[in-house]
């Protein structure tokens, strides 16, 4: 698994790493110079702006590379080489997945926490940041609790979203490879697993109020109580279909 974490992680990274290697540099120029004092307010701008494209450019080629590592898995040529090797699919698929999580979390994390700190740079040429700090309540466990959960609730769902586009790319390249309609049949399928963890969530009704969008529902939930089980029920979701995948993958995947 190791070895397959390494080669999904270099798959792309070449692409990847130059654009955040340049935005990055770019960030680092403009917070130094800001924490010197010596941009002015224009100069704040104009790097406010830069970094805020950089976070969108950056995103897009996260996107372009997750595409990429997905059609290393499922498409000829480079697929055969992942499906003559001799390790598990289930291994495969998770150290695909923990790579494109790993990648896109570290290049977002530090592209929106430049812009954010640029423009809190940027509005201190207009407020007094430190004083408004100042009159923040101080961090307990409750907030502490808070942040994680908000922080895995997150990650969870970013991971909800990959592993369901790549569950359906799996359905349509062994349940339906090659039959009439299978296009058809896979968006189906798509619509059934919305709808079942949709009506799933009424399982946390007791921690928020049950909303309701035609056939689909959604949970508000407020707090730390709604938050924590929230974001456990997420990943409970996300296992059931790497589950699922796995299977998948082992009984027939067409390349």
């Amino acid at each position: 698994m190791k070895v397959q974490f390494k080669y999904a992680i270099l798959a792309e990274l070449h692409f990847r790493g130059i654009v955040f290697a340049v935005i990055f540099a770019m960030n680092f120029i403009f917070l130094l110079l800001g924490a010197l004092g010596v941009l002015p307010v224009a100069a704040l701008i104009t790097a406010v702006t830069l970094s805020g494209i950089a976070v969108s450019v950056m995103a897009i080629v996260n996107i372009i590379c997750n595409i990429g590592i997905i059609r290393r898995m499922f498409y000829a040529p480079r697929a055969y080489v992942l499906a003559l090797t001799p390790t598990p699919r289930y291994k495969t698929l998770l150290a695909n997945v923990a790579a494109i999580a790993m990648l896109d979390t570290v290049t977002m994390t530090v592209a929106i926490t430049s812009v954010t700190w640029l423009s809190l740079m940027l509005a201190g040429e207009f407020t007094d940041i430190a004083a408004h700090m100042q009159n923040f309540p101080p961090i307990d466990a409750y907030t502490i609790l808070s942040i994680i959960g908000g922080a895995v609730l997150l990650l969870a769902s970013y991971l909800l979203l990959a592993m369901f586009i790549i569950t359906c790319i799996i359905v349509k390249r062994s349940l339906f490879y090659q039959k009439r309609a299978g296009g058809l049949l896979t968006a189906l399928v798509a619509l059934g697993g919305m709808y079942i963890f949709s009506v799933s969530q009424l399982i946390l009704a007791p921690f928020g109020t049950v909303t309701r969008f035609g056939l689909f529902i959604h949970i508000n939930l407020g707090g730390l109580l709604g938050l924590i089980p929230y974001a456990i029920f997420t990943l409970l979701y996300v296992a059931v279909l790497f589950i699922i995948a796995s299977k998948l993958m082992e009984r027939k995947l067409n390349i």
